[in-house]
């Protein structure tokens, strides 16, 4: 029975609150799971309108918040949604998200789900999907990019994309599947999942040559052709292997997007992509260009991407740097904005991934002489390593709240801290800056 799961579930949520241990993000499902594997499928079916999934190595929290954003004030805010909020995306978190929204009972009462998805977790999440046809239930998958992440867990992105490809082959006929026609990786599985049919296949693109690196970046993933094997071609390339692509030997190429400008409320590169994939799929809706731009004027970032702290007077600004390719946009972003002082926090714990080599594609040297570093975090040593490779101005400080107040003493009134961690590593910074957990 799911009621005494649910029961269950909304007691963890409510002692987690209370005691402040968090926000009850994963276990409500690791126990309604242990007790009901299918649990997920059955919170499903209940959803009326449709499900969206949105998964990739990078901007799954900041797609799927400003897809609810839009929904939940289009037509006045008609539309009830489901998200996973917390951040959440293994089954676990998913689960814990119908949980802490439906009934004692278990019904749940929602238009739209729209959940992120761990990378991993993609196959499974489709293998529960059994779209309601009584009511027409829509299916949408998003798909913004694969790149380097925790390797350790997850292995190279071509075993991430081989799943991705199987789970895309299950999905209804009529299910809508929206990908980054600039990332080879993503583009080829509309290719395959789909051959010879263009019905429900979605391409989002960046076409703009003022934004071509002048040169290719170490993070780099996806650079052969996934038909032949050919090195790939790049026309430009805008970050990482996310460009304007094609195989010389076989002719497979970029897909035309199907839209490639709209002005992103967030600064960055990585923020105009998943912007466009927020558009995409609303305008699949039916949702109008004049309801999208009003939603989206006053969009806020979700916690650690590029949320804003005011300390004494000062401001701190977490951007979420986890990857390689991550890392190098959210330097940029930050260089852009003029950084002064950085905070670097390295964690090896499992959301992070074990092994941090891969803080050696990062490309630390951007960064100009005159900006200040501080390593931070249970790796702080390992990044202060590859920081003085790079020649900074650098200090490290393995105590993370020592190492905050530090870099907020050496900046004035007004100016901002920035600071750039992995994944634990910025729940660390949330709890210190606002005394709670997220999770």
């Amino acid at each position: 029975m799911i009621f005494p799961l649910v029961l269950i579930g909304k007691l963890i949520y409510f002692i987690s609150n209370t005691f402040n241990l968090g926000s009850g993000g994963t276990w409500p499902g690791e126990v309604a799971l242990y007790f009901q594997p299918k649990i997920l499928d059955y919170f499903f079916s209940q959803v009326k309108k449709g499900i969206i999934l949105i998964a990739g190595t990078n901007g799954k929290t900041t797609t799927a918040r400003m897809l609810r954003q839009i929904l939940t004030q289009f037509d006045k805010g008609h539309y009830r949604v489901i998200h996973n909020d917390s951040g959440a995306n293994l089954l676990n978190g998913l689960v814990s998200a119908f949980i802490q929204q439906s009934s004692w009972i278990g019904k749940i009462d929602t238009d739209w789900a729209i959940l992120e998805v761990d990378e991993n977790t993609l196959s499974l999440v489709i293998s529960n999907l059994k779209p309601q046809t009584s009511n027409k239930q829509k299916v949408i998958v998003v798909l913004l990019n694969l790149f380097r992440d925790q390797l350790d867990r997850y292995g190279e992105i071509d075993v991430i994309a081989g799943k991705w490809s199987k789970a895309l082959k299950k999905l209804p006929k009529d299910a809508k599947i929206v990908l980054n026609a600039d990332d080879p990786l993503i583009a080829h599985l509309g290719m395959t999942s789909r051959p010879g049919l263009k019905a429900g296949v979605y391409y989002f693109g960046i076409d703009d040559t003022k934004s071509f690196l002048p040169e290719m970046e170490h993070a780099t993933d996806s650079i052969f052709c996934l038909s032949c094997g050919n090195r790939l071609s790049f026309e430009g390339i805008y970050y990482s292997h996310l460009g304007i692509w094609r195989c010389e030997k076989c002719g497979e190429k970029r897909p035309e997007p199907d839209i490639s400008k709209w002005s992103s409320p967030l600064p960055g590169l990585y923020n105009q992509y998943n912007t466009l994939a927020t558009v995409i799929v609303a305008k699949s809706l039916g949702i109008n260009d004049k309801q999208i731009k009003e939603a989206l004027s006053d969009f806020s970032p979700a916690f650690g991407r590029q949320e804003e702290f005011v300390v004494n007077s000062k401001k701190i600004k977490i951007f979420l740097s986890k990857n390689p390719a991550g890392f190098n946009e959210s330097l940029k972003t930050v260089l852009s904005l003029r950084a002064r002082q950085l905070l670097f926090v390295l964690n090896d714990y499992i959301p992070d991934g074990r092994d941090v080599s891969w803080i050696w594609d990062v490309d630390f040297e951007m960064i100009p002489s005159n900006v200040k570093v501080i390593a931070s975090g249970e790796r702080a040593f390992d990044m202060g390593l590859r920081i003085k490779y790079s020649m900074k101005q650098l200090r490290v400080i393995q105590n993370l709240k020592e190492a905050i107040y530090s870099g907020l003493e050496a900046i004035k009134k007004g100016e901002t801290l920035y600071v750039l961690p992995t994944y634990s590593a910025m729940l660390e910074v949330r709890k210190i800056l606002k005394g709670r957990k997220i999770l």
